[in-house]
């Protein structure tokens, strides 16, 4: 895919939400989460890569500067492998970080429909995790979503369209642009 692609599916998409808007609901999810671990041990971290990977490195100093430590770690578990539509879940990295008996804060970029999420989430549970959350920056509007699923602490909507950057990609491009954009 050449970068001239992602310059033409940018001048045929719309801004949905720009980099302010993102990092005042990324700070307010900070709050919300340090106030749900206040009491008890410190939550695993996981990062769901490689789309979690720009707002959870937000999300990280956000809840530092809450006064909120975690201990981090990271997954890498993928439907899509660079494709619109998944296809049987593919791990290429599994935690190093013993779950038992842990809290766990699984952070990615969207709740889309979900099936990756809930792949990962019972994942977790089967290592024994005591507690799984998920954090996510966007959750698409539509009602496609698996039965169960839903993200427990929650930055922006976002329409249902084809959307990228701030860490979704639009074929495997643009992740690290600064807002997030839809395909009209």
């Amino acid at each position: 895919m050449m970068a001239a692609d992602l310059q033409a599916a940018l001048a045929n998409a719309d801004v949905i939400h720009d980099r302010e808007t993102l990092e005042r609901a990324i700070a307010k999810m900070a709050v919300s989460i340090r106030d749900a671990y206040a009491d008890g041990p410190v939550p695993v971290f996981l990062t769901v890569m490689h789309g979690g990977l720009p707002f959870a490195g937000r999300l990280a100093i956000e809840l530092g500067e809450c006064g909120l430590d975690c201990e981090f770690d990271y997954l890498h578990a993928t439907r899509y492998r660079g494709e619109t539509a998944g296809g049987e879940l593919v791990w290429k990295h599994r935690p190093a970080t013993s779950l038992q008996g842990r809290r766990v804060l699984l952070v990615d970029d969207i709740v889309d429909e979900g099936q990756t999420l809930l792949a990962v989430r019972d994942w977790c549970r089967e290592q024994g995790a005591s507690e799984v959350r998920i954090a996510a920056l966007a959750v698409k509007s539509h009602d496609r979503c698996v039965e169960g699923i839903c993200a427990d602490f929650a930055g922006v909507e976002v329409p249902d369209r084809y959307v990228f950057g701030y860490g979704m990609d639009y074929h495997e491009q643009g992740r690290n642009l600064p807002a997030i954009y839809a395909l009209r």
